[in-house]
């Protein structure tokens, strides 16, 4: 990640302090936070770095020269994270790829822009991660894994190899998605879920599958 050029971060929120930890850690520093919250509230520094202001404060900068870090999360069946991306970026700006020192990424391994892969994230030899897509903390994505855009594979989840994982989907912490299986476009797979079948577009699933076989014996 280490280059010459500036750093913006947007949103102050709990990803906002996640993303930053990880800028911290690759060894890059910050020229400041914007987000419209912390201008409403008189706010003139936030995890002492210096507020900005809200989107004017990017309209006078240099897009060739900043590179814009998304502090947004991601949660289900909400798009503000990519919609930010997206207005930025037709704009010149750059969303980089942030990798924490502490993950590990297959070589091979194709990222598209704005990924954060967090402390403690796996991806393995051919992997696909599209842009805007968060690995949390300690997730492991395995071999062959296509995921789409704007998909958060939430703290501790994983992902057994050769799964595809459409646009905007939400793998929550600590979920388990088995070899080969498909989960469609703005999916929602539970905490602590096992999905061992696909899921379809915008389907919904709590990893009910030990339940359901217990009941048949």
């Amino acid at each position: 990640m280490k280059d010459d050029k500036i750093y913006v971060l947007l949103g102050a929120g709990g990803h906002a302090k996640v993303v930053l930890s990880l800028h911290q850690a690759a060894g890059l520093k910050l020229v400041g936070v914007c987000d419209p919250k912390l201008v409403s509230a008189g706010a003139l520094t936030w995890q002492g770095n210096d507020v900005l202001g809200g989107d004017e404060a990017l309209a006078v900068l240099d897009p060739t020269q900043t590179r814009l870090l998304n502090g947004i999360g991601i949660m289900p069946n909400q798009d503000l994270r990519g919609r930010l991306q997206a207005h930025w970026e037709a704009r010149g700006f750059i969303f980089p790829v942030c990798v924490h020192p502490t993950a590990w990424v297959a070589p091979d391994a194709v990222l598209g822009s704005g990924v954060q892969v967090m402390a403690g994230a796996v991806i393995q030899p051919g992997c696909t991660i599209g842009a805007g897509t968060i690995i949390n903390t300690r997730a492991c994505v395995d071999h062959d894994s296509k995921i789409g855009k704007q998909v958060h594979i939430a703290p501790g989840a994983t992902l057994c190899g050769d799964v595809t994982i459409g646009d905007g989907a939400f793998i929550g912490a600590g979920a388990t998605v088995v070899n080969g299986r498909e989960i469609g476009a703005r999916a929602f797979i539970a905490a602590g879920a096992v999905q061992v079948d696909d899921a379809g577009e915008n389907e919904r699933s709590f990893g009910l599958y030990t339940l359901r076989k217990r009941v048949s014996q």
